[in-house]
């Protein structure tokens, strides 16, 4: 972004070398916003095009340094306006005559480097002859090895697939003036520093550097010590880590009543773009597939994902043709999506950073966001440990009630309604509903309600609170009926009494997070730039066919399913299905167990 709609940022600028120095003395910028910073005259109008005035505090202090052709170390967290803190200064020194490489930017992730190229391309928009490419893992390489043919001018790109580039001899380094490591303790966390140090020394020694990092750990700092020349660190310190225009609530929840109290969420609040944060790929899925089956628009992102179809999912979202994405941590790294209106915490983050950047796809572009965060009664240090480190508190509330719930859906089918009847050409149906209603003697309101009802496809309007639903189901009428609506599956033995917490793979993964324990990151847990959790969604040591048998709860029977795994079923398919046909919240649906050729659930 350009511009900061708070003004919260301090910043310091010294001069060293290595990463520690003497102040130094900068001219300061008067209040005349963009035009008093030197930059090319065509890059300043396409900043007046975009309708920005001021630079925020980091752009104001960054440019400056990098016209000046200065190495620059600058410490901030995301969302402060780095990108175009370095792109329009590197725009207005480029020579856009020359057809060949000469800026390079390094970023973590497909999508940091996809956001940071189109970036670029904006800020260049009144250059003639500028060409920018994005070259990542999952893109095909015929289509890469076109762009670099053209001789772009910048060159924004993932570690590995830079390096794969070097050396097939499509990406010369020789002509490279200036090389940006955006995001450089995300790059270590991902354990590209090996990567890193070899496309610095790759290019040429005159060549100047701009690191951004949200953090300096020791390895930053020596190859800061070890790459740059005299630099200038800028830091951005904040009065809160997080915004003070994001609302942050937590919400102590079940592990599986999470996609109840989620969608209790989506229901009730007033929500344009939502994100859903997830700790592995295979959540992201799972997630996703029941908020569909509960009749919400989602989809996933994660790296699993064809390069094409995260790049369509991404523009879905931004145009608002996309409201709901359920994403890991890396997959939504360099998002900036300014219509994010929420961010869920489904899965605990693995530290406060990884918070921190949660919580900053909201409240963008100076609006109001809001962020939530689902936590176990056993994660309440959690919550006192994320409000430490990001100095904002944290307001602890309860899930929207099912009057709640009931009243938003009321709200909005009779707006719904009322629109149909102002906006829609009603004529025919008046008709054909007029004779049905002579005909059979029904009223209006009779033959509206049934209209209505055929809208849910049988499916319950009203949502009930859990316990009166089961209450419900224990009573003989409601039971048996319950039970004859339910698909036929093979009953299977109730010889035991067991716990209903285990209910499936998200709690296996839920009791892990709780243990304290945090499995150790390796660059094989990061392969294709995804950072993922060893202890996968639903991992264990056991084959399949060798899952220990265990007891069924109180009140509960197995079925067994003439599906497994080599079917490709999941426990979502099963939830839904059972869902659909039985008429069951999901939250009442007992442990699933897939196995090679079949699966078992346990049904109250």
């Amino acid at each position: 972004m350009i511009g900061s709609p708070e003004n919260t940022e301090q910043p310091e600028v010294t001069e060293k070398s290595g990463i520690t120095g003497k102040p130094i003395q900068t001219e300061a910028v008067e209040q005349s916003g963009f035009d008093a910073l030197g930059l090319h005259h065509e890059v300043r109008a396409a900043v007046r095009q975009l309708g920005y005035e001021q630079p925020s505090q980091i752009q104001a202090e960054i440019i400056p340094q990098m016209l000046a052709g200065r190495d620059v170390v600058a410490q901030s967290q995301t969302g402060t306006g780095k990108t175009a803190g370095f792109a329009l200064p590197l725009l207005s020194r480029l020579n856009l005559t020359e057809r060949s490489p000469q800026v390079l930017v390094l970023a973590p992730t497909r999508e940091l480097a996809i956001q940071v190229a189109d970036s670029f391309s904006k800020y260049a928009q009144c250059l003639t002859g500028f060409s920018v490419t994005a070259i990542y893992g999952g893109q095909d390489y015929e289509v890469q090895f076109r762009q670099l043919r053209r001789g772009p001018q910048v060159v924004v790109g993932t570690p590995g697939r830079i390096i794969d580039h070097i050396n097939r001899g499509t990406l010369k380094l020789n002509s490279i003036r200036t090389l940006v490591l955006d995001e450089a303790d995300e790059m270590l966390n991902m354990g590209f520093l090996d990567d890193v140090k070899l496309i610095l020394e790759n290019t040429p020694p005159e060549r100047q550097i701009a690191l951004f990092s949200a953090t300096l750990p020791q390895p930053i700092r020596e190859i800061a010590d070890q790459h740059l020349q005299e630099p200038a660190q800028i830091t951005i310190r904040r009065k809160t880590a997080t915004a003070d225009n994001i609302r942050q609530r937590a919400v102590f929840v079940p592990p599986r009543a999470k996609i109840d109290v989620l969608t209790r969420f989506l229901e009730t609040e007033s929500t344009d773009g939502v994100i859903v944060f997830t700790r592995t790929r295979e959540a992201t899925m799972e997630v996703a597939e029941q908020l569909v089956q509960a009749g919400i628009s989602a989809v996933a992102l994660n790296g699993d994902m064809p390069q094409k179809v995260r790049e369509r999912t991404i523009e879905q979202l931004k145009a608002g043709r996309l409201d709901v994405l359920v994403a890991t941590d890396v997959a939504a790294r360099g998002l900036d999506v300014s219509r994010i209106s929420h961010v869920f915490n489904f899965d605990l983050p693995q530290d406060t950073e990884s918070y921190i950047h949660r919580v900053g796809r909201t409240g963008r572009a100076g609006r109001a966001g809001e962020a939530v965060i689902f936590l176990t009664n056993g994660q309440r240090h959690r919550l006192r440990v994320i409000e430490r480190a990001t100095r904002h508190p944290i307001e602890v509330v309860s899930p929207p009630t099912a009057d709640q719930v009931n009243a938003s859906r009321i709200l909005r089918f009779r707006e719904q309604l009322q629109a149909t009847i102002e906006k829609e050409d009603l004529a025919v149906f008046q008709t054909i509903l007029q004779q049905h209603a002579e005909e059979t003697g029904c009223s209006m309101e009779q033959i509206a309600a049934a209209l209505a009802h055929l809208t849910r496809g049988g499916q319950p309007f009203l949502k009930e609170d859990r316990q009166h639903q089961r209450a419900d189901r224990r009573s003989g009428d409601a039971d048996s009926t319950d039970r004859q609506s339910r698909p036929k599956f093979d009953r299977r033995e109730r010889d035991g009494r067991g716990s209903r917490h285990d209910r499936d793979d998200y709690n296996r993964r839920d009791r892990r997070e709780n243990d304290g324990s945090r499995p150790r990151r390796t660059r094989e847990e990061f392969s294709g730039g995804e950072r993922t959790d060893r202890r996968k969604f639903g991992d264990d040591s056991r084959k399949h066919g060798d899952r220990v048998h265990r007891p069924v709860a109180a009140g509960m029977d197995r079925y067994r399913i003439e599906v497994g795994h080599r079917d490709g079923v999941r426990p979502g398919n099963i939830v839904g299905a059972i869902a659909n046909e039985a008429g069951l919240d999901g939250s009442d649906i007992g442990p699933i167990r897939i196995n090679d050729t079949y699966s078992t659930v346990d049904l109250p």
